[in-house]
């Protein structure tokens, strides 16, 4: 905090609250001045998790908020019978959607979600939550729209998995993942963000290998033709 003398009595001191150096990476933070946001905001803590460290349990209560300085965090749903699905992923200046719709609405987490990173975030109690909801209007709106943004994303997965092609949302699930052209995604991983069997995921990569697109390795897949990729992509609801 820093102390300033208010304009209409040099005698007096108050305490002005400095915006919190991480609210740079949310756009919709990052120029608030309120001093009720900002107090409510300066009281939330930096958390790290260890990758693979589970940040959410399906079921459990959900007790706080978290915004994501850096790393990543995967969403997933994973049936009695072991089948996974990814729902989607959290990076850096996200949130994770899912959380802020519990808190709200009450209920438990229903999935799992899992550092795929070291992660540090912004960790954001329920009770805190709930008081920025109610006296930060700039926080309360950026959650809405995570949230919408969410769900908008929920009912496009639904639509791939139930509508789309298998083929098509592989080689779109490729491209999406390459970096510098080489996907370090080993089949069950790859099988759980399209939710479909590793099985049906190895059949049709030896395929897409047959045709000259990528080139199968232990533990990573270089792509080798993206434009034949992304014209397959195109026809995901073909």
């Amino acid at each position: 905090m820093v102390a300033v003398k208010e304009a209409d009595d040099p005698n007096t001191m108050t305490e002005l609250i400095a915006s919190p150096t991480w609210l740079a990476q949310f756009p919709q933070l990052a120029a608030v001045r309120d001093q009720t946001c900002l107090k409510l905001l300066a009281a939330a803590q930096t958390v790290r998790f260890k990758k693979s460290s589970r940040v959410f349990e399906d079921g459990t209560l959900c007790d706080r908020y978290l915004l994501i300085l850096t790393g990543s965090i995967r969403v997933q749903k994973t049936t009695p019978g072991g089948h996974e699905i990814v729902l989607y992923h959290v990076g850096s200046g996200q949130s994770c959607e899912l959380a802020a719709a519990c808190i709200i609405g009450g209920h438990n987490y229903p999935a799992q979600a899992i550092a795929e990173t070291v992660v540090q975030a912004v960790s954001i109690p329920r009770s805190l939550f709930d008081s920025l909801i109610a006296q930060c209007p700039p926080f309360r709106d950026m959650v809405y729209q995570h949230v919408e943004r969410g769900i908008s994303g929920l009912v496009s997965l639904v639509e791939e998995v139930a509508f789309g092609h298998m083929d098509a949302r592989l080689a779109h699930c490729l491209l999406r993942q390459t970096d510098g052209g080489k996907v370090t995604l080993t089949h069950h991983q790859l099988a759980a963000e399209l939710g479909s069997a590793r099985e049906v995921v190895s059949r049709l990569l030896k395929k897409f290998e047959s045709h000259g697109w990528v080139a199968l390795h232990r533990g990573h897949i270089d792509l080798l033709d993206d434009e034949a990729l992304r014209r397959l992509a195109g026809t995901t609801f073909e």
